[in-house]
Parts: structure tokens; sequence; C-alpha cells
């Protein structure tokens, strides 16, 4: 076997034989796909492959949500104290558009640990928007080039990154053909390699919002080149693949190359190395072997925790992982005058980042130290991270460090919708309380509605939340709706039942059979709804106290449907501020929605065309569904009656309990 010392002696000799510009190097990757297979792609969400196109959304003869991802397999690396340039071309359609109302979205991402460039493509409006971690830094009306983005045309986008000229620059041109322009459509004097210094993914990403919009990327080709010092540069055309790359026909990546620069005289560089910068290359060598079993040793850790934790997949997709010391500091330290709200398992924070100025909420799992903490934290990260809609709250972080489990979302300045119906709000400057308006209370109704059919029948698993009510609706800045909180969500395929076997939840929001059985499935996020929909319309709680009696606010709303009343379950506060018939279909939806018969109740997806003026009104029986359920049932008729979210104690039945 051979010593370290001969290794070393070896490796000695082999460095001084190089020329000293050696570390001088250009390292070139290039892919170009003419069309597609599954080799060297992966394919995310609800996009899918056919003919040698990839399709990043799906197309839905309804208007409907859709979301998807192409991602590029190998990551490129960037040289340690380098800088790059890349050129990228692809073809992309955004046909079957039926509305030109409706919103569809497709970028071109790149995605590190702790940064993101998209180049993204909007429709109504037309827009191309360059957005760094999710901030738009330029855009432009393509509709002032002649370009409309929906009429279902193919495209040619070319994207050259110049990382070598000063300043550096970006630039975005599109064309109705493959011939590239001469002007391009957006242009900016931009320095990426102070934002990507290690690994990234590129990748496409489309979206669809209330649209049949069909997003396709037909081809793509991607050069990158990554140098170090003084790199030899071709300035006359630093991007070569903008010529035609597409032209090519292969689908494979073309491998990495290094290229050193030899010097002229190696004889007199080679005496002057052995003579004087041979103890310094040694040192070199010992320096540049220990940075490298430790990076291995380090990223050996790092991948192993992931795997512990099972975030490596999330973290290399999208959200950042934050430093426990960061939280820490953002949050006060976790201070109880910070907490802003208290989920299924975990107590929410308001953070603020003094670095950045920014504010966030911060989600703490209430039983870290526990396996069932760790697994409902996983569960709501594999979950969120994958999903992508205008009424979610945004997953923007997590972190996983000293035994706590910590999820970052974008903060909602106006809390939870409970909070909003019924707690008192500041003032709105005339002495009463802020009350939502009617318009706002049919807004949260749609938006819920639209994201619960987008869980439900859009996703390719389909998500079960289980714990729909108005505390865990959040309300932006405009007072549209954002669900939040899966720590009780279940990811199932479309073709089979999910079965839990613990009924877990909130009571008042609970549909019957799922109190009786522990099986979740859409109808019981249905119910749920329903309830919520009752809530926004009346102002009332599910179950309230009215004297010695507890009051069900479904039984309530559907004595007065049977003695033909109903209108007068609209809450009191908007003082008769709404249109009557909106009011009755609204208040006739969370009913039907309520049935305690669940194949009475209907689809997510057909609420939210009643309430689009897309489908008939249910027709609601005048009187209640009576269903009668026989022992086994789990529960006190005091946790029945309450608003806990406490686990069901053992032991405790009722012999019967009959819904009238």
């Amino acid at each position: 076997m051979t010593s370290p010392s001969t290794i070393f002696s070896l490796l000695f000799f082999f460095f001084l034989l190089l020329p000293p510009t050696t570390l001088s190097q250009t390292t070139t990757t290039t892919f170009i796909f003419p069309s597609f297979t599954l080799r060297n792609i992966t394919l995310l969400g609800d996009s899918f492959l056919r003919n040698g196109t990839v399709g990043l959304t799906r197309a839905t003869p309804v208007p409907a949500s859709s979301s998807g991802s192409l991602l590029f397999n190998t990551p490129f690396t960037t040289l340690h104290s380098s800088t790059f340039s890349f050129s990228s071309s692809f073809s992309f359609s955004i046909s079957n558009s039926t509305s030109t109302f409706s919103t569809s979205s497709l970028s071109l991402f790149l995605n590190s640990s702790h940064h993101s460039l998209s180049l993204l493509f909007l429709t109504n409006p037309n827009q191309l928007s360059l957005n760094l971690n999710n901030n738009p830094i330029q855009s432009t009306d393509p509709t002032l080039h002649a370009v409309h983005l929906n009429t279902g045309n193919l495209f040619t986008s070319w994207v050259d990154y110049n990382g070598t000229n000063n300043p550096r620059k970006l630039s975005v041109f599109l064309n109705y053909s493959n011939s590239k322009p001469q002007n391009p459509i957006l242009t900016l004097d931009f320095d990426l390699s102070q934002y990507f210094k290690d690994n990234f993914h590129v990748g496409f990403s489309g979206s669809t919002l209330g649209s049949t919009d069909l997003l396709q990327i037909s081809s793509w080709g991607f050069e990158f080149e990554s140098f170090q010092e003084e790199p030899s540069f071709n300035h006359s055309n630093p991007n070569n693949i903008s010529r035609n790359p597409l032209s090519v026909d292969f689908d494979d990546t073309v491998p990495a190359k290094d290229s050193n620069v030899v010097g002229k005289n190696r004889v007199k560089w080679f005496a002057i190395g052995v003579a004087i910068a041979g103890p310094a290359l040694f040192l070199l060598m010992l320096l540049v072997l220990g940075y490298v079993s430790f990076t291995k040793w380090r990223g050996g850790v790092r991948k192993q925790r992931g795997k512990c934790f099972g975030t490596s997949v999330v973290a290399a997709c999208c959200p950042k992982e934050f430093g426990y010391k960061e939280l820490k500091l953002a949050t006060k330290g976790f201070h109880v005058s910070r907490i802003i709200g208290k989920g299924s398992f975990g107590t929410v924070y308001k953070a603020l980042f003094e670095s950045s100025g920014t504010i966030a909420a911060v989600k703490r799992s209430r039983q870290y130290s526990h396996d069932e903490g760790k697994a409902e934290f996983l569960a709501e990260l594999s979950i969120i991270a994958g999903l992508r809609h205008k009424n979610l709250v945004q997953l923007q972080g997590w972190c996983a460090e000293k035994g706590e489990l910590l999820l970052v979302y974008e903060f909602m300045p106006n809390g939870s919708l409970d909070k909003m119906l019924y707690q008192e709000s500041e003032c709105d400057g005339s002495g009463g309380n802020v009350v939502l308006s009617w318009s706002h209370r049919l807004n949260i109704a749609v938006g819920l509605a639209s994201v619960l059919s987008y869980l439900h029948q859009e996703c390719e698993q389909r998500v079960i939340h289980r714990d729909i009510k108005t505390g865990n609706i959040l309300l932006d800045g405009n007072l549209n709706p954002r669900l939040g909180d899966f720590g009780l969500a279940k990811l199932m395929d479309h073709d089979k039942s999910p079965v839990s076997t613990l009924t877990a939840g909130t009571m008042g929001y609970l549909a019957p059979e799922y109190l009786q059985c522990g099986m979740a499935t859409e109808k019981t996020d249905v119910f749920s709804y329903g309830v919520v929909v009752l809530e926004v319309a009346c102002g009332r709680r599910p179950i309230e106290r009215e004297g010695q009696k507890m009051v069900n606010l479904v039984d309530w709303v559907w004595g007065l449907h049977s003695e033909g009343r109903i209108i007068e379950a609209a809450d009191g506060r908007l003082k008769g501020e709404f249109q009557e018939e909106e009011m009755r279909k609204l208040l006739l939806l969370g009913l039907g929605c309520a049935n305690p018969d669940s194949a009475q109740r209907p689809s997510m997806r057909r609420v939210l065309q009643i309430l689009n003026n897309e489908n008939v009104t249910l027709v609601v029986p005048r009187v209640k569904p009576t269903l009668t359920f026989s022992s086994g049932l789990p529960l006190s008729l005091d946790e029945i009656v309450s608003d806990a979210e406490d686990e069901f104690k053992p032991g405790q039945f009722m012999c019967e309990i009959k819904i009238d």
C-alpha cells in the first residue's frame, strides 16, 4: 500500500509541473432539449410529459387552479471566488385560454439555498417581470413590443447574462419565431455573483388561477460558464447557446470541462516554482485537502440531518432554511408578548428581522421534543412546500435545530377571521368597531372555496385539511382570505380513502360521520366550510351559550329556513347593507355544505361554481335530515358543545347521539 508521504510527494511534484495560472479556470456546462424525455429532469405538481412537450399545468374544461414545475436534476456549481455567465433559450406557449379575466404565470427560475431569481411571464395583465427573492426588480409590458402572451402562440425567449463585463448585464429577448431579435425586451445591469455563490438549480414553474390555460415548454437549452480569477472569456460571443441551441439534436448533458491556460515558458516557471513556490504550494495543497475533507464531512452531516428530518427535498425546492439564532432574535427569545396565535400543534410568534426590516410569522411546534411533534411538523412542511395558491399562507422557510421545529410564514397584518368577526377590533375613527363589509365576507367565502377546490381536486395528491375553521383563516392587508395551519392535514391519493385513527379537529366544525368513525374525506372539509360560511353570514360562533342553553349555529339557521325566515339569520351588524338574494344564496349554500348526510353535500368545485354563478343553487330541504349513530362515540356531552382543541379522553361515550 502506498504510504501517505509518497502520495503527498507525488501530489507535490504534480502541482509543480502545472503552470501558476492553473487556478485561472473556466468550467462550462451545457444541456439542450429540442424535445423532452424523463432523462435528467424531474416533474413536480401537476406537470406532465406528452409527445416530447412538458405541460406545467393541466387543461381543464372549467376554470380551475393548477400548478407544476420542471426541474433540471443536476445543480450548477460556481467556482470559489468566481463569477459566471449563462445563456438560456426556450420555447413555450400559453393556450386554451377561455376567459380574458383568467390569470396565468410561467417562470424560468434559478434557485439556491438562499436566493431565487425568476423571469416571470404573466397574463392579465400581460407582464414580463424579473424577480429576486419574489420581489420585482425590473418589469415591462410585452404588448408594447407587439407580443401578447395569452394568444396560444409558440414563443421563444432568450435570457443572456454576461458576468464578465463591467457593468454585468442581464438581457431578455422574446419573439414569435426561433429567430433571436436584435434588441432585448428587457435589460438590466445586475451582478448575480453576489447572490449565487454555491450550488443552484434551474427549471420552470407555472400556475393558473381560475382559468383553463395550459402552460407548455416544448424545448430548452442552457449554457453555464463559471470563471475564476482572470477568465479567458470570448467577449465577442459570450453566450454561444444564443445562436440557435434548439437546433442541436440531443437531449443529454454535455459534461463540464476545465481549460488550463498554459504559460509560454514552462521551464522558467518550473525553476521558479521549485526554488521559491515549492513550500507555498505544498502548504496550499495541505489546505486544499483539509478543506475538501471538511466540506465532505460537513456535507455528510447536513445530508444525514436532512434524512433524519426528511427536509432535504423541501430545502432544495423552494423555502430557505433559517438559523435558530436568527429566529430567536427576531421573536425576542419567543417572548410571550410576541404570541399572535396558537394552532393545532404549535404557537405562532410575530418575528421582526431587523437586518431586512421584514415581518414574518414563526410557528413553533408545541411538542417539538416528541416524535408526534416531529411527525406533525414534517407533515405540514411536506404538504405546504409543494402547494401554490393565492389563498394559501405562503411558507417562507423552516428551521430544525436544537430540538426545535419551526416554520416561517408570511405575516398576515389583519390576523385571523375569528378575531375580526368576534373580538374587539381597533376603532375605525368614529368610535365603533371595525365590521367586515358584505363584499369582504363574500370574497372570503369565494376565496376559501377556491383554495379547498384546489386542495381536493387539483393537486396530484388531494389534501384533506381536517381543521377548517375561522381561526385558521387569516386575512392579508386587503382582507383576502389565506388558509393556514396544515398540522392536521393529510395527503391522499385520489383513489384511496383517508382513514384516520384519531378524530382530531375543533368541535363545532366536525362532521357527524367524522365524530362517529374518525374517517376524514373531502366531504368532512366541506362540512367545516359550510359552518364557516354560516359564521361569516351570521356573525355567530358555531356553538354559543344563550342562558342555560347551548345553541348550535347550523340548527339555528336551519330552523329559520324551515319557517321561511332564513334572511333573518344575517349578521345584524351589517345593518341590512347587502343584497338579499346574495345573502340567501350564501346561507343556503352553508346549510347545504353542513348537511348531516355527507352524500348530499356538494364538492368544493361545485360550491365554487355556485358562488361564481356558473351552477344552479343547491336545493336545501326545509327540515334538517336526521341521522342516528349508536355506541362507541368517544366523547362526552361537554366535549361536544365545547370549542376545545385537546384530544378526546378514552372511556367516555354516549350510548346514542341523535342529530336532527
